[in-house]
């Protein structure tokens, strides 16, 4: 091989490899999988059934110029610049941490909601509220971080996140509260001044993301093992998952069901991301029905989001909306 040639075979190596792995400043969404959740919420000596539930994920990286210029042409990706997927400050591996916190508080609310409904024996012990994150040039920024478990405010015992947020927006604007909370098992205090947050509706606030930190105690036991799926928005199907588990009626009527939707400890189902392309996802897998969340959005809610989806690729999974755990609960025992 010629000097020449060797040099030319060269520039295609690095262009290739350029192309492929470089990385732009942009993230790319597109339909993840729709997992059978059998696998991965098992409930001890819990009951069969001859369908299956769902959960259904986006899948998503940082894209190369490859993949960026794939993701113009082919249907059902999405490229959003990164800043609005990593906020600025936060690491992958502080992101990923959040996620899995999210997942893990997804877990924990849709077990209390399954066994309640369910007439099962569960116990809750509150322990405090954790800090999932902190929001940049916010009043907590440099006074709290991520991980901190805030126990009191001005003296008075904090058990969850709604005692929190009750006591916050009992104050005004610059206000002083001292907030009480441990951190790598040192009891520490802190003075933070409140703020007006446009977020909250100009309530007053300290920007910070929380979780309640809860101890739960079911019988029969429940096990997760959702590796590294993170976010909140397998709530709704978990719940119904393990409901299925916890009684004898099979809830699927051999159907395969699928959904998304984070759940609050009441049953709420709330919003989620990536909504169209979870569509996607379950119809590939041959889902059957297809539970989405029904906020006030008007055509912006994920129901309608979901229903245009489901026209656009000419599916025959059945969408349907839905506000609460139990009116996913209804549909399913109603089915024939």
């Amino acid at each position: 091989m010629t000097k020449k040639n060797l040099a030319s075979l060269l520039l295609v190596i690095v262009a290739v490899y350029f192309l492929a792995v470089y990385q732009l400043p942009y993230y790319i969404y597109k339909p993840g999988g729709a997992d059978a959740l059998n696998p991965i919420v098992e409930v001890e000596q819990g009951y069969d059934s001859k369908g299956d539930m769902h959960l259904v994920t986006v899948s998503g990286g940082q894209a190369t110029i490859t993949q960026y210029i794939l993701a113009k042409v082919l249907p059902h990706h999405q490229v959003v610049p990164i800043e609005d997927v990593f906020p600025e400050g936060v690491t992958d591996d502080e992101y990923m941490h959040v996620q899995l916190q999210m997942m893990e508080n997804s877990q924990e609310a849709s077990t209390v909601v399954a066994y309640e409904a369910a007439e099962k024996d569960i116990t809750i012990d509150y322990n405090g509220v954790y800090v999932v994150s902190v929001v940049e040039g916010m009043p907590a920024e440099g006074k709290l971080a991520m991980g901190d478990r805030i126990n009191g405010i001005d003296g008075k015992e904090i058990n969850e996140a709604d005692d929190l947020i009750e006591y916050v927006e009992g104050k005004k604007a610059n206000d002083t509260i001292t907030v009480e909370f441990v951190r790598d098992d040192k009891q520490m205090t802190e003075e933070i001044v409140l703020k007006k947050l446009s977020d909250l509706g100009n309530k007053p606030g300290i920007g910070i993301q929380l979780v309640t930190d809860r101890a739960v105690s079911v019988n029969p036991e429940v096990h997760f093992s959702s590796g590294n799926i993170g976010g909140p928005s397998a709530g709704l199907m978990f719940s119904l998952e393990i409901y299925d588990q916890l009684t004898e009626a099979d809830l699927t009527h051999g159907y395969e069901i699928a959904g998304t939707g984070e759940i609050d400890y009441d049953g709420n189902v709330h919003r989620i991301g990536g909504i169209d392309k979870k569509v996607v996802a379950a119809d590939k897998e041959g889902a059957d029905v297809f539970f989405a969340p029904n906020e006030e959005a008007g055509e912006e809610s994920n129901y309608q989001v979901a229903r245009k989806k489901a026209e656009e690729i000419d599916t025959d999974m059945k969408i349907v909306p839905i506000k609460t755990f139990d009116d996913a609960l209804q549909y399913l025992q109603d089915l024939n």
